[in-house]
């Protein structure tokens, strides 16, 4: 048997097998709605056999977008739409759920077909927020440091979006403290540079993404899981690293938290091959935050081989496999997974015909 096809419960939600749709930005709202494009690309991930379907960052203020298309949960004008999308990937046999998330310092910047840096006022740009006042880089927009009320605002954002998204008829929450957006600015000492309670100190620079994660599990169903996924590392000495990660899993494990989903990097520039990138690279930060802080865990980054993506369940690295650019490529690598790996899953019964014996069926190719 497969485990990467095996089910798993997290708390009263089963996921049909362990691959999970990773968050992507899809920069093609406006005013933060979903719309047809979302249906499609979602739905297709359902219909492909995707355990779980993710939405990309959904912002929990207009200020909290990366980009003026990003996607939005501010509102409960929102809800309606994306209502329709976990509709259908419920009925395809997938669970959905969002990713919420605010990006701080990273905000108010051009979608990446449009170029970079940042939108300007006149073209619908704002000032964004952020632990200080340090752009991300010379051409970011230099943020305004959050005041207490400001902070407090951003502590109700997330709860007020994690009761749209129960509305949306979402199972699964995953807060977004990865990649250099705002509760990971808060996290990483490269940025946060406060003297008050929210800087400094361990305790200190966790307590934004701490008080966020208690008011979301204050809302969200007991019954339902809740994700974090945060950079386990920046990649630069003296930054959050996967030591404070670990400490931090531990930590969010007693206040409700089900699953760490372990990425890294994105609190600041870093030069060209810092990062290791390549198959599995963020996998080990997984493993080791799952046997340390005794959490589950899901990987993600390059993972893109049917058989990688079953030793990383298999072996005890992670509970989940997060897939982002593979789906983008294939939204129907499950299918073509499972029967790599010798597995038996169900087929939409419109695609049925399609199926084939072992001996026709292609299987995903190498990239």
């Amino acid at each position: 048997m497969s485990e990467l096809f095996s089910p798993i419960t997290l708390r009263e939600v089963t996921l049909r097998n362990r691959v999970v749709v990773s968050p992507m930005c899809e920069y093609s709202s406006v005013d933060g709605f979903a719309d047809d494009w979302h249906l499609v690309h979602l739905g297709s991930r359902a219909v492909g056999g995707a355990g779980l379907v993710l939405t990309e960052a959904a912002a929990v203020t207009a200020e909290g977008r990366i980009s003026p298309q990003d996607l939005g949960i501010w509102s409960d004008d929102h809800v309606e739409m994306l209502s329709r999308i976990a509709r259908f990937c419920n009925v395809q046999g997938a669970e959905w759920g969002t990713q919420l998330a605010h990006a701080g310092r990273k905000a108010s910047t051009k979608r990446p077909w449009e170029g970079s840096g940042a939108v300007a006022l006149a073209d619908g740009g704002w000032v964004p927020v952020a632990p200080g006042t340090d752009p991300f880089d010379p051409t970011y927009p230099v943020p305004t440091a959050l005041d207490e009320d400001g902070i407090a605002r951003v502590v109700s954002a997330f709860a007020a979006a994690a009761e749209r998204t129960r509305a949306a008829g979402g199972t699964v929450i995953e807060i977004h403290a990865a990649h250099g957006y705002l509760l990971h600015e808060f996290l990483s000492p490269l940025v946060n540079h406060r003297t008050d309670r929210w800087g400094g100190s361990f305790a200190n620079r966790t307590r934004l993404l701490r008080e966020v994660v208690a008011a979301v599990r204050g809302v969200w169903p007991e019954r339902f899981p809740l994700f974090v996924r945060f950079s386990s590392t920046d990649w630069v000495a003296g930054g959050w690293d996967i030591e404070q990660s670990v400490e931090l899993a531990r930590m969010l494990r007693g206040e409700g938290v089900d699953v760490i989903d372990a990425s890294s990097g994105g609190a600041v520039p870093i030069p060209p091959g810092t990062m290791p990138i390549g198959p599995l690279y963020q996998t080990p930060f997984a493993e080791r935050i799952r046997r340390d802080a005794g959490i589950a865990t899901a990987a993600v980054g390059m993972i893109v081989e049917p058989a990688d993506a079953e030793a990383i369940v298999a072996d005890g690295r992670a509970d989940l496999v997060v897939m982002a650019r593979e789906l983008l490529r294939d939204p129907y690598w499950p299918l073509f997974a499972a029967r790599a790996l010798g597995a038996e899953i169900p087929w939409p019964n419109q695609y049925a015909r399609a199926k084939g014996d072992r001996a026709t069926m292609r299987t995903p190719a190498k990239v």
